[in-house]
């Protein structure tokens, strides 16, 4: 399977300041920016013509956009798209929306669901080991236990989401064990994630690979690690190919290594390319790649229900 939607980054100015993020800008920043309704409209639209059915709607932690500014455009979105769906905000922008708001988890989740919300997408997990995330200065903007604790908020309050990890920055191989389990359990308690995926860290243009000359992991190494994540993850459905890291046909090799979903067409994206990566497929490439693999290849939304054959 594979879904045709669109991610976009409705800001890179971000106080977080991971430093294995080439996305980002500081607060100030002359290539600081923010989109405008209209912009996003007009992304939705070209996403629409290609037979998108969600915007993957992911950002920096602006600290110049209230809960209030989230609410107005989910609330725009819908109006002016009512069957579209929302794919957004991962449990770190949540976190920072409980910062500036000082509201709960949970509230700032039932006020984006009120607004139009669909489900949570999940990024900023990283690895969910509090001593790799302080190695890479993502444990402010979101602690293991305060991601887990987000995800399960959204999963009470009925979304679906995906849980993802990065590896291959400052982590033991024990570490990425521990990630897994955890998301496992969470898995066991709510049942509410419906795939995972993972990728390796892309080290160029980054602070983190600057400093400790990090080479990215190689196409093996991710194979292993898929397949791993296959056997420990025995409650999650699905696994996505990370073909925009990792290349098309290692995308296509994932299909024998335990993923059994090409994700996303990705007819934009912009932070793993910040960092170099420069992999891109359309459905025509996505669809062959299945085939030649020996699968039939069909479109899905978010919840993986079949929504046909490829356009």
């Amino acid at each position: 399977t594979y879904i045709i939607d669109r991610n976009v980054n409705y800001t890179n100015i971000c106080v977080a300041r991971c430093n294995f993020c080439a996305f980002y800008r500081p607060v100030g920043s002359g290539e600081g920016y923010v989109l405008g309704f209209e912009e996003v409209f007009k992304k939705i639209d070209e996403t629409i013509a290609l037979g998108g059915v969600q915007l993957l709607l992911q950002g920096g932690h602006n600290p110049d956009l209230p809960i209030e500014w989230y609410e107005d455009l989910f609330r725009a979105v819908k109006q002016k798209y009512p069957w579209f769906k929302l794919h957004a905000l991962s449990p770190p922008e949540v976190i920072h929306l409980t910062r500036t708001s000082r509201l709960t988890a949970g509230q700032v989740i039932d006020r984006l669901v009120a607004a139009g919300l669909d489900s949570v997408p999940g990024g900023g997990a990283e690895i969910l080991v509090d001593r790799a995330r302080k190695l890479m200065n993502c444990y402010s903007k979101a602690s293991a236990d305060e991601w887990i604790g987000t995800m399960r908020h959204a999963h009470l309050a009925g979304l679906r989401t995906t849980a993802t990890m990065m590896y291959g920055t400052v982590e033991t191989d024990e570490e990425r064990l521990e990630h897994m389990l955890r998301l496992r359990a969470l898995q066991d308690e709510t049942g509410g994630f419906t795939a995972f995926i993972t990728w390796s860290f892309q080290p160029a243009h980054t602070e983190l690979g600057a400093a400790n000359d990090i080479i990215e992991a190689s196409g093996i190494e991710y194979l292993r690690t898929l397949a791993i994540a296959r056997l420990v993850l025995d409650n999650v459905d699905n696994l996505q190919a990370s073909w925009v890291t990792q290349g098309g046909k290692v995308g296509q090799l994932s299909l024998a290594f335990g993923a059994n979903d090409m994700g996303s067409v990705m007819i934009e994206e912009n932070v793993v390319r910040a960092a170099g990566a420069a992999y891109c497929m359309d459905e025509v490439e996505i669809v062959r790649n299945v085939e030649d693999a020996g699968f039939v290849a069909k479109r899905r939304n978010m919840h993986y229900d079949i929504l046909g054959d490829p356009f």
